[in-house]
């Protein structure tokens, strides 16, 4: 690389506060990361697997995964079709990131990503929807069981 090129990317490169985890040399940045995750929880809301909305819009399952993973990044008409796609508005996508220029970092919390991506599973669903199906007694009881069982293992790793 000739030397002046390489002085020319040196001096552009600064440091960028929104990154969120780097793997090899591949920045995704957390805005990719919250796009991806609320495509995930659109298409689940909507009952589509990633190969019914890919067909729907051109994609492969693989891509979909990708998109939804924050691996690749989603271009602006590929947005617009899939929430064409999902019969949602582009801006819900980005529902839940502090406003632009409010000076606050996009920060993903992960103690909430892990419970949307679980809930945005087929098993978190089934779970939810085999809770509600109990009555209400019936399920404070199932949550206190659970808090048991939660309790327990904490425990136990504490030991």
């Amino acid at each position: 690389m000739d030397d002046r090129v390489a002085k020319r990317f040196a001096g552009n490169s600064r440091p960028n506060m929104f990154r969120a985890e780097e793997v090899s040399n591949q920045v995704t940045h957390p805005v990719d990361i919250h796009v991806g995750q609320q495509l995930r929880i659109r298409r689940v809301h909507s009952n589509l697997s990633q190969t019914e909305l890919g067909q729907k819009v051109g994609l492969s399952y693989q891509q979909v995964q990708k998109y939804e993973s924050g691996k690749n990044r989603i271009s602006a008409s590929m947005l617009y079709e899939i929430a064409s796609g999902l019969n949602v508005p582009v801006g819900c996508f980005f529902d839940g990131l502090p406003r632009a220029g409010s000076g606050e970092g996009a920060t993903i919390a992960p103690e909430a990503d892990e419970r949307i991506a679980y809930l945005a599973t087929s098993e978190g669903r089934r779970f939810v929807e085999e809770i509600l199906r109990l009555p209400p007694k019936l399920r404070t009881r199932t949550l206190a069981v659970i808090r048991a069982i939660a309790g327990d293992e904490v425990k136990a790793e504490e030991d």
